[in-house]
This record gives structure tokens, C-alpha cells and sequence, in this order.
């Protein structure tokens, strides 16, 4: 079994048994966990990889030869800092709207790849982000706002940040639901937390698209 899905199962057993530890420490009174955090490799949820291609739009930072794609928070530097994904088979070769610095070179793009759960493996020539036409997505909540009271949002949302840490590349509250971003889900952690809070009560999110 290999390494990135051995952390993966371990996450889902620990997942029900951190969010009941967080619902013993926080209280309607604390304060709302910050609504974006580092972006992480992968995603905790227990889900399988998606089996064709995908696309990320981010930050392609590349230190040295080391190329991640960071989905998520970027530290306002200059060169810039994340923890992103992995790139395999990343070229800055015919690559337009980088910047570089030192050993560092960066920029922003639309990403096709295929995602293992740690690595993403790129399988078609990247598009500049100021060029890239996506499509709207649809609304996971089919336009319906929830009905959950503010306290109680707040309150998840303290445990899902606990629960779920840097995994989480963003977290907040919006519409009535309390809305978790992470790099990749095919339902795993949706159906968890469902279970955890009941339904219409978290949306989550992937930030990985899938196009096959």
C-alpha cells in the first residue's frame, strides 16, 4: 500500500474522533477559525485520486528545478513561498508570464494534469491565468441559501479548522453553510461531515477539476 494512501486512512479513522475532541474545546462563544490557510499536498478526506485528467488553477512555483502547484494561501514575498503539490513533467520551455528571482521562478497558470493523491503529473501545455476562460461552475447549493444559525457555523467551523488543518485551503462561512476548499474530494469527506453536522450544513469543495 503506498505511503500517500496509508495517510489518507489513517485521516478518515482519526477524522470522526478529532472533530468530537474540537466540539469538546470550542464553544458557540469562540472565535471563527481564519478563513484561509497554506495549501497542503493533498487532501485528508480518504478520497480516491480522480481516474482521469484534471485541472488546478494556481501558482506555479518552481525553486531550483523543484516544481509545486500551490492551490491554495501564497505568502506575499518576493520570490513568493507556498507548500503546493508536486509537479511532475512542469517545463517552463514556450511558457509565457513568468517572473523570476534568484533560483526562483514563478507564475500563474491553469493546470491539466492527472493527480495521484501526492503528485500532479502535467499532460498538456499550461494556460496563462489572464487567458484562461473558465466555466462557471454550478452552485453545490442549487442557489438554496441554508438555515443554520451563525453561532452554529461558527462553532463547525472551529472544528472543521481543528479537524482538518492546513488541508483545508480555505474555510468559511457564506450563504447559510460553512464552505471547505481542499485540493481533491469525490465525496468522502462531504458524506463525512454530512454525517458529523447534518446535511445542507457544509459544502465542500474541490479545487481540482475533473475534464475526462
Amino acid at each position: 500500500m503506498s505511503t500517500s494512501h496509508s495517510r489518507m486512512l489513517l485521516a478518515t479513522a482519526a477524522l470522526a474522533g478529532v472533530l468530537g475532541l474540537a466540539a469538546c474545546a470550542a464553544g458557540p462563544g469562540s472565535s471563527p477559525a481564519p478563513t484561509s490557510s497554506a495549501s497542503s499536498t493533498g487532501d485528508i478526506s480518504g478520497a480516491a485520486p480522480p481516474e482521469g485528467r484534471v485541472i488546478g488553477t494556481g501558482t506555479v512555483l518552481d525553486v531550483a528545478g523543484d516544481a509545486q502547484l500551490c492551490l491554495g494561501a501564497v505568502a506575499e514575498s518576493y520570490p513568493p513561498q507556498c507548500t503546493g503539490i508536486p509537479l511532475d513533467g512542469w517545463t517552463w520551455e514556450g511558457v509565457d508570464g513568468s517572473e523570476t528571482s534568484g533560483d526562483t521562478q514563478w507564475g500563474t497558470y491553469a493546470v491539466y494534469g492527472t493527480f495521484d493523491g501526492d503528485r500532479y503529473t502535467v499532460t498538456d501545455p499550461p494556460i496563462m491565468l489572464a487567458l484562461y476562460d473558465p466555466i462557471r461552475p454550478e452552485d453545490p447549493a442549487g442557489g438554496v441559501d441554508g438555515t443554520s444559525s451563525e453561532a452554529d457555523l461558527a462553532r463547525i467551523q472551529d472544528e472543521i479548522a481543528a479537524s482538518l488543518g492546513r488541508e483545508a485551503l480555505s474555510l468559511w462561512i457564506e450563504r447559510g453553510y460553512v464552505w471547505v476548499n481542499v485540493v481533491w474530494d469525490d465525496g468522502t469527506l462531504q458524506d463525512a461531515l454530512d454525517a458529523e453536522y447534518g446535511d445542507d450544513v457544509v459544502i465542500v469543495t474541490s479545487a481540482l477539476r475533473e475534464i475526462d
